[in-house]
C-alpha cells in the first residue's frame, strides 16, 4: 500500500525538480527584463547551475550505489561525466 522511496532517489528527484525550477524562473525573469543583454547574463547563470547538479545528481546515485558497484566501475562514471562536462565546454 506504501511505497517506500530510496533516500538517494528521492534527493536525486528533488535536485532535478530544484534545477527545472530554476530553468523556469530564469525564463520568466528573462521574459520580465525585456534586454537581450540582461538575459544573456541569466541564461550564463544557468549555464554554471547545469553541471552543478549534474555532478551532484551523479554523485548521490552513485552513493546511493556504492554497496553494488565496484570502485572500476565507479571510477569509469565518473571519467564519463568529466568527458561530458569536457565536452559540452570545449565546444
Amino acid at each position: 500500500m506504501f511505497t517506500i522511496l530510496e533516500k538517494a532517489v528521492l534527493g536525486m528527484a528533488v535536485l532535478r525538480l530544484l534545477s527545472g525550477s530554476i530553468e523556469i524562473f530564469a525564463a520568466l525573469l528573462m521574459i520580465k527584463l525585456n534586454d537581450i543583454e540582461k538575459a544573456l547574463i541569466v541564461n550564463s547563470s544557468l549555464a554554471f547551475v547545469g553541471p552543478i547538479i549534474l555532478i551532484v545528481t551523479t554523485s548521490i546515485g552513485l552513493l546511493g550505489l556504492a554497496d553494488k558497484i565496484s570502485f572500476i566501475k565507479m571510477f569509469w562514471i565518473f571519467l564519463g561525466v568529466g568527458f561530458i562536462l569536457y565536452g559540452v565546454k570545449s565546444g
